[in-house]
């Protein structure tokens, strides 16, 4: 009886160091999303470029697509706004633009400069449509199944190299929509 009074702690004790060795190895920069493998929180918002008009996202049910938040402020958004455009005009991606906090001026300028690969951008100026999703920062990028399911969240720029951060780059992303599309 006295031997358990010492084996019952050390094996909390070993649990423990167990949990913490695990989340050592993981990157604090990856937050796991709750909203993977769940519907995408619905939405209609005015589009960027016609505010009359308004988009919903069950627009967009039996279409695999990919929802891009971006703002014109967001220096990272540059970056990676050519992979962006890349995949929607040379691997037809259907690509959708959540303008996150911005001012719709200010957007559509940057759009023009820069080019505008979204089928349409929609505005979130008080970002309430980022809080649904989840958001901590631009970008961020969801990827979303012929069913309006959530199948991956990207966080930070997409990025044109397997050896940066492999889940966010063109390849990964281009092969696990083309998946998505083949079910």
């Amino acid at each position: 009886m006295k031997s358990m009074r010492y084996v019952v702690p050390l094996l909390i004790f070993v649990a423990l160091v167990a949990l913490l060795l695990k989340g050592l190895g993981q990157d604090p920069k990856e937050v796991p999303s709750p909203l993977v493998g769940k519907p995408a929180p619905a939405f209609t918002a005015q589009q960027l470029h016609v505010p009359e008009k308004q988009f919903s996202a069950s627009d967009m049910k039996g279409r695999v697509w990919m929802l891009n938040v971006w703002a014109s402020w967001c220096f990272s958004c540059r970056a990676e706004h050519e992979l962006v455009t890349r995949m929607a005009r040379e691997h037809g991606i259907v690509v959708v633009g959540l303008n996150y906090k911005d001012e719709p001026a200010d957007a559509k300028g940057w759009l023009q400069q820069f080019g505008n690969p979204y089928v349409t951008s929609v505005m979130d100026q008080e970002g309430d449509i980022g809080i649904e999703y989840g958001v901590y920062g631009v970008p961020e990028s969801f990827i979303i199944d012929k069913s309006g399911v959530i199948r991956r969240k990207v966080i930070g720029p997409i990025n044109d190299s397997a050896e940066e951060k492999p889940q966010n780059s063109v390849d990964q992303l281009l092969a696990f929509i083309n998946e998505l599309e083949a079910e």
